[in-house]
């Protein structure tokens, strides 16, 4: 059977970057073949940091689904220029066509399917290879393999499937569950909707009983898939296929937690500078991040100042006016104020801009080289979405609005009216992080924000690979 674009970017198996006896280029480097990787729980840890090395790459999250790629989709900047380089201007036009648009989408189809395949490894030997593992090691890695299988098969079916409710019988993407060369019928967006939460089901219950980010609330778990991760995550698939209570009651977990605690302005203005400085990234509110270790160079390239505004990923001063309501009440926003901020007289978004000189060690005090994966905020945004009642949704809204420093909404406000600010929160809210335009999806948005032209319900639908569709047969069945 001929060799799918899917298979081919597996890391496990021959590729010109690994030999075929290598299993996973992590960090540290490890030459053990895939035999011997899975001889002791330090081989399983190895395989397990190298799947989060590869979310953390610019192909995926480290920079095409966070503040390069998707971002530009979702028209966070103004990239139109005469000028050469200018940044991510096809994508900000959706023109999918494009071999800018088609060089994107090849590298994140194949790096997704690439880390689902070391997922499925380590989810395979976890039973072959059982006796290695303690039980709270078993929990962890097979917990969190499981659920990064789901967390990338997802987005993958946000970027590539159709909307839920129009396509919920339409194929979609292949959801992979072993490792082999065979091309693989597409599963319907209900089917990768049902595989995903079975996987965090059990990845949950994996997690519960052994993850310390609930027996011990460490924080260094927020850089891993953790239990509380699992049910943000569940909140944000269940959403997405339109189970309201169970996106309530699973984002309900994640808050009643305690865990995670809102910025305070305090931390949002910090003027100090090395690894204590202004927290730009909300760490606290993280529930689950990706580590970037290399973050500042695309940092550098996009958001500072690079000789001409239009070479770089930023909106103009009134767009950003615009954006956080700053001529009704928005001045105040810990949003505006402080991570929207001037370089060479230019404003940039600071989200991402690095004070820190560490590169290997990751402390309780690093507030940057991380990429937001799941953030408290969206569990609040959640629950007021699929609150019973528009007073009920409001309370939850303002609890967000209060830690951003802006004013409370009435709890009079009509339902249209919420939904109207909650898309307003979202659009402030993860501004350069790559959920806004999957939420212009789900909520079938005829116009995103700064695009002056309507959306048709294609264009929120990235093309699937040529050489995928050319090389697996089952998507012309």
């Amino acid at each position: 059977m001929k060799r799918t674009t899917l298979i081919i970017g597996i890391v496990a198996i021959c590729t010109t970057s690994f030999s075929c006896k290598k299993f996973l280029d992590v960090t540290p480097k490890t030459s053990l073949s895939e035999e011997q990787l899975f001889t002791s729980e330090t081989g399983f840890q190895q395989a397990l940091s190298g799947i989060y090395g590869q979310l953390a790459s610019n192909n995926l999250y480290g920079n095409n689904l966070s503040m390069g790629f998707v971002s530009a989709l979702a028209q966070n900047y103004a990239t139109i220029a005469t000028e050469s380089p200018v940044l991510l201007q096809q994508t900000q036009l959706l023109n999918y066509t494009s071999t800018e648009v088609t060089g994107y989408t090849n590298n994140i189809w194949s790096s997704s399917y690439s880390a689902i395949a070391a997922a499925n490894k380590i989810i395979s030997h976890t039973e072959t290879d059982r006796a290695m593992l303690s039980n709270n090691s078993y929990g962890l890695l097979r917990g969190e393999a499981l659920a990064l299988r789901a967390f990338i098969h997802f987005d993958l079916l946000r970027m590539f499937g159709p909307e839920y409710t129009a396509g919920t019988n339409l194929k979609a993407i292949p959801y992979k569950k072993d490792v082999n060369e065979n091309a693989i019928k597409p599963a319907t967006t209900a089917d990768v909707v049902k595989f995903a939460l079975a996987d965090l089901k059990e990845a949950e219950s994996l997690l519960l009983p052994v993850d310390p980010i609930v027996t011990s609330g460490l924080r260094t778990r927020r850089n891993k898939l953790n239990y509380y991760g699992v049910k943000a995550l569940e909140a944000r698939i269940r959403l997405f296929s339109g189970d309201n209570i169970g996106a309530a009651a699973a984002a309900t977990v994640v808050v009643n937690s305690a865990k995670y605690n809102f910025i305070t302005q305090a931390e949002a203005s910090n003027v100090g500078s090395g690894i204590v400085a202004r927290d730009r990234l909300y760490f606290n509110e993280q529930v689950f991040m990706i580590r970037v270790r290399d973050i500042l160079t695309n940092v550098q390239s996009y958001f500072r100042f690079r000789g001409t505004a239009d070479q770089t990923l930023t909106r103009s001063e009134s767009d950003f006016s615009t954006l956080y309501e700053t001529k009704s009440g928005g001045v105040s926003d810990i949003r505006w104020a402080y991570r929207i901020e001037r370089d060479a007289g230019v404003l940039f978004p600071s989200k991402f801009w690095q004070t820190s000189n560490s590169t290997t060690t990751i402390t309780d005090n690093l507030l940057d080289q991380y990429v937001p994966g799941i953030r408290l905020s969206e569990m609040y945004y959640i629950l007021a979405e699929t609150a019973s009642t528009p007073a009920t949704g409001v309370d939850y809204l303002n609890t967000v609005r209060l830690n951003r420093g802006i004013s409370i909404l009435p709890n009079t406000i009509t339902a249209d009216a919420l939904k109207a600010e909650i898309t307003k929160e979202y659009q402030k809210e993860f501004y350069a992080e790559g959920q806004l335009f999957f939420y212009y999806k789900r909520i079938k948005a005829l116009r995103m924000q700064f695009r002056r032209i309507n959306m048709a319900p294609e264009q929120y639908v990235l093309p699937i690979p040529d050489s995928e569709l050319q090389f697996n047969p089952n998507y012309a069945n």
